[in-house]
């Protein structure tokens, strides 16, 4: 079932951060989705959010007042030739995943990106992880390659497949 038609999708602020962060703290505790190996602080996280609301887009999802998710932008690279490329993130709230609101996230964001003039979005996921490249495919990205044994997690080697998607073909005037 979608869930995703009452679901508000908002910018994000740094009082969001600890609704986010205990969204992301079980993927950082448990999982190599994340190539964190510890929980950010609160301080931290709200850092990072008003980071890529100045200079991307940081997204909330939420119903009746609870976050069920959040989508941002971030840097791709550092060089200056980089910078019309960003890269996104997302994470939704495992009591709520697999019913749209990735996908809902996702379109909000790269409408927010576009509205930046950013002209290319990347996305690096774990692999395997069939859920995340089944909601890049569904919001246009397409698979372009894997870093093979690029993050070394809970004891083990991991890969990290990525994905683009075009966004706008040139930058603003």
């Amino acid at each position: 079932m979608s869930e995703s038609a009452n679901v508000r999708i908002r910018s994000a602020g740094e009082n969001d951060a600890p609704a986010l962060l205990a969204i992301y703290a079980p993927y950082v505790e448990r999982t190599a989705v994340s190539f964190e190996t510890a929980v950010p602080s609160v301080e931290e996280f709200a850092a990072r959010i008003r980071k890529s609301v100045a200079q991307w887009a940081w997204l909330v999802a939420e119903r009746d007042g609870r976050c069920l998710g959040y989508a941002y932008g971030s840097t791709h690279r550092e060089r200056a030739a980089y910078r019309w490329s960003v890269e996104t993130s997302a994470y939704v709230d495992a009591s709520i995943q697999r019913r749209g609101v990735g996908k809902a996230l996702y379109f909000a964001l790269i409408d927010a990106l576009i509205a930046r003039g950013y002209c290319n979005a990347f996305a690096g996921m774990t692999v395997p992880n069939d859920a995340s490249m089944a909601l890049h495919r569904s919001v246009g990205f397409e698979p372009i390659g894997v870093f093979r044994r690029v993050g070394f997690k809970f004891g083990a080697w991991h890969d990290v497949a990525w994905a683009q998607r075009r966004l706008s073909e040139a930058p603003p005037a």
